[in-house]
């Protein structure tokens, strides 16, 4: 009786599993084969016949286009300074005598759900009009900068308080400077959390709608998450051969991304110095 319920458990389960797992996968496939099918349909099915006539549609549409290299623009940019600001910010409060450390850091983690929330869109769009930063891209990173960096150090926190200070004694009693023990001791040992951070900061903002949007004004720096709306019809309804298109080409530096991270530490993250 008892094994006649263990495999009935087992059974349900993996039709459970099953199920989730086909709910999740069916988008996936249905925006892997709909971009090569001549004719908009919902339904997933092998593309007949097969064309790349929706991509010469997409590629022909330059403002489209450009709209990809403006959100490697920004994302890229976010994540260089939300990593580099949060490895030094989270290494000075994790080695610094800071009163009510715990305390500040939650206050950083709820400060940062705020400053990219819809409720402060207009308090940040009068200051960067006000700081001449409307239409910018410099104006659209600090933005994301600015809601990303206390989230990107309560990350990197435990990176650095998981390296042992020894490492960094070692290094001043061989007379480095402190500039150079963080830029030869540190960094490497903390690389696999700057990757993790790097990433999720350039996820959150590859995906972002509303602050581009808010903040932007000329269409030769809108992002590719406004660009997609380009490929919907005056009533409001997408093409769904050239939106399932332009949506393959948007998902593919996120997955070059993350390719290239697996290739290159296979998210192992942890750290040491070598012998």
């Amino acid at each position: 009786m008892t094994v006649i319920r263990y495999v009935l458990s087992r059974i349900l389960f993996a039709g459970f599993a099953a199920l989730v797992g086909a709910f999740f996968a069916l988008p996936m496939l249905w925006l892997t084969l709909a971009p090569f099918n001549a004719r908009g349909t919902l339904a997933v099915e092998i593309p007949r016949p097969f064309t790349l006539d929706n991509f010469q549609a997409v590629f022909a549409n330059t403002f489209a286009v450009r709209a990809l290299g403006n959100s490697l623009i920004l994302a890229g940019g976010t994540m260089l300074v939300v990593t580099l600001a949060a490895t030094l910010a989270a290494y000075a409060l994790s080695r610094a005598e800071v009163p009510y450390y715990d305390l500040l850091t939650y206050g950083l983690i709820l400060f940062s759900s705020v400053v990219t929330g819809t409720a402060a869109m207009v308090p940040i769009f009068l200051l960067a009009n006000a700081l001449g930063l409307v239409d910018t891209y410099v104006g659209v990173i600090m933005a994301f900068t600015g809601g990303l960096l206390p989230t990107a150090i309560f990350i990197l926190r435990d990176f650095v308080e998981g390296l042992p200070r020894s490492y960094e004694e070692s290094a001043m009693v061989c007379g480095a400077s402190p500039w150079r023990m963080v830029w030869d001791v540190v960094m490497p040992l903390l690389r696999p959390g700057m990757m993790v951070v790097g990433i999720w900061a350039f996820v959150q903002v590859w995906g972002a709608f509303l602050i581009p949007f808010v903040l932007l004004r000329s269409p030769e720096r809108m992002p590719a998450a406004i660009a997609i709306y380009s490929f919907y019809t005056e009533a409001g309804t997408p093409i769904l051969t050239l939106t399932s298109a332009y949506a393959l080409l948007y998902a593919l530096p996120v997955l070059a991304l993350y390719l290239f991270v697996n290739a290159r530490y296979g998210f192992r993250f942890f750290g040491g110095i070598k012998r």
